[in-house]
């Protein structure tokens, strides 16, 4: 007997091209979320074939949205922002104010209201978590100094992000419900936004206060249920009824109301398995909300409009890198931390889809929004990965250009050559062993204090201008500068260290910088750091004396975890932490 089942149609459809197209974007080197949008652009209504059902997509949607913005929530960690706030929270305001004000130039030279511009801009201005996260790892950069500012500044945009979810209903409801731009300057709006305010502050209050309380108590009274399915089934629905609270009783998003769920839960002792149990289906229907996003594209907007694309693009692509730049450089970083920051931020993804959905939703952005979006996302998501593998180039093209190079480099010269100077002199009058580390830091901090509890001074190297400062401040040995150059080794003295302990996790300029530092002082004992056994070719070939691997030591913690757990004796359990390391690391 037939059945009518558009929504089965709809999820399998969704499922199977996503699938599919994002298979191949990842076999390619793109990101998944590129295949995503083009499932979606596939099934919708503006290409020939199967065509899903909007209306039931864009509820799937929503609960999409929900589920990414809990995550959010779940893992937004101030500790976090609060590490590189000296640049990132500066840094993210002037450049999403400079994408901000580029968006609306772009929408007033193509007609539209101010207040489509505006909200064009603010969804131009920021970018995707989940893009950003694996562009770092994938170049090695994500536990580095500029990969954390990079991350930093993401979730100063998030934070921005989520009061802009609060903005636009007060926004809509002051303009009723169309895109007139004097009415956002009226009194009406500011009566709307005081209004939404107010709701917002009772319902943080109410969440983040007395949620604090009564959610951790019942996810772990769920937890000693010691049944997955109902631990699952609270946490997706503490999600959804927040989320719905929220949008229903105080008229804010759900994906508002998701956020601070998701700060709540993070909160309670069994967040990661919280975390956990939410993930697949965060990703499931992650998808159903891109795919569902590529459904409204109408790729005949490209031949209609493709002048307003390239423009949105040029504020993605150009005009964000550029604003990213100048302040990292203003704020006194170097010229290789702007060129990792400004390529991280040259894309769109989530955030913008649910700012525009939203703004969609109110009335305040036309549907040819939505288009520019989803094309600019195409577009500066699949390029990004690209643009990374150009760093080491555009970083060399920087430097055949000195004036350019001076430039971007002078107030972070200054401010390193100002700790610098008093380092360099104190070392020449240094009599006593001497010991370089690389890195600072939770490995170069427990290095660095057990070398000095036996005699030796130390001299610490580091990318991180605020760590070196505060060093300096306490009167330690510390300079500024990238130590795989040869002028930085130097001042270090380098020449005379007994020991050089790279403590850094990433292999990037590694290599030189051992073959620099056994260059300048052959008898120096050089220990590194390093993550897989399979760079220890490398390692020897540089000229490393000795290398602790992440595998190793991870493969000894937990097997003497286990054996004492076990009750086994402490001759045992170091007989097996020796065969661990011989059967490894022979020669170590």
């Amino acid at each position: 007997m037939p059945h009518d089942t558009p929504l089965i149609a709809t999820i399998a459809g969704a499922f199977l091209s996503a699938w599919v197209l994002g298979s191949l974007a990842q076999k390619v080197g793109l990101s998944p979320i590129v295949g995503y949008l083009l499932a979606g652009v596939v099934i919708g209504p503006h290409t020939p074939g199967f065509v899903a059902d909007a209306a039931l997509a864009a509820q799937l949607a929503e609960i999409g949205v929900v589920l990414l913005m809990f995550g959010v929530g779940l893992h937004f960690h101030p500790k976090d922002l609060l590490a590189v706030k000296g640049i990132a929270i500066p840094g993210a305001l002037v450049q999403s104010a400079c994408a901000t004000l580029l968006g609306v130039a772009t929408g007033l030279a193509f007609g539209w209201p101010v207040s489509a511009g505006l909200l064009l801009g603010v969804a131009l201005s920021v970018a995707s978590t989940v893009v950003l996260m694996r562009a770092l790892e994938d170049a090695q950069l994500l536990s580095t100094v500029p990969g954390h500012i990079a991350v930093g500044w993401l979730i100063v945009e998030d934070v921005l992000t989520v009061v802009v979810l609060v903005v636009i209903p007060a926004l809509a409801g002051a303009a009723g419900g169309g895109a007139v731009a004097s009415s956002a300057t009226s009194s009406g709006f500011l009566a709307a936004l005081g209004l939404a305010l107010a709701k917002l502050a009772v319902l943080v209050a109410l969440v983040l206060l007395a949620g604090s309380r009564v959610i951790p108590w019942l996810l772990e009274q769920a937890a000693r249920l010691r049944s997955r399915e109902l631990f699952t089934l609270t946490v997706l629905a503490l999600a959804m009824a927040i989320a719905t609270g929220a949008a229903f009783f105080f008229g804010t998003s759900v994906a508002l109301g998701a956020f601070l769920a998701g700060m709540v839960v993070g909160q309670s002792p069994v967040s990661h398995q919280a975390a956990a149990d939410a993930l697949p289906l965060r990703d499931a229907f992650g998808v159903l909300f891109f795919v569902s996003v590529g459904m409204l594209f109408d790729p005949g907007f490209l031949l209609r409009e493709p002048a307003l694309v390239l423009a949105a693009l040029a504020v993605v692509l150009i005009g964000k890198p550029l604003a990213a730049i100048a302040v990292v450089a203003a704020l006194g970083y170097s010229a290789r931390t702007a060129l990792v920051v400004a390529i991280g931020l040259a894309q769109i993804g989530e955030f913008s889809f649910i700012l525009g959905e939203l703004a969609r939703h109110h009335g305040l952005l036309p549907p040819a929004g939505s288009s520019v979006l989803v094309a600019c996302a195409l577009v500066s998501i699949s390029v990004n990965p690209l643009l990374f593998r150009l760093l080491d180039p555009l970083d060399q093209q920087l430097r055949s250009h000195p004036w350019l190079w001076r430039l971007l480099n002078a107030r972070s010269e200054r401010r390193g050559e100002a700790v610098n100077v008093g380092t360099a002199r104190a070392v020449e009058k240094e009599q006593n062993p001497l010991a370089v580390i690389v890195g600072y830091g939770p490995v170069g901090q427990s290095v660095d204090r057990a070398l000095r509890e036996w005699g030796l001074d130390t001299v610490v190297i580091d990318l991180n201008i605020d760590t070196v400062s505060d060093l300096a401040r306490e009167g330690r040995l510390a300079l500024y500068g990238d130590a795989s150059h040869t002028d930085v080794l130097k001042k270090a003295g380098i020449a005379r260290a007994a020991y050089l302990l790279v403590t850094l996790p990433h292999s990037v300029n590694r290599g030189p910088l051992i073959a620099a530092a056994r260059n300048l002082n052959p008898a120096c004992r050089i220990i590194v750091r390093a993550r897989y056994l399979r760079e220890r070719a490398e390692l020897d070939q540089a000229g490393a004396t000795a290398a602790c691997f992440e595998e190793i030591e991870a493969a000894v913690a937990l097997t003497e975890r286990l054996l004492r757990d076990l009750g086994t004796d402490d001759v045992a359990v170091e007989r097996e932490r020796e065969r661990i390391r011989r059967q490894f690391a022979p020669e170590a």
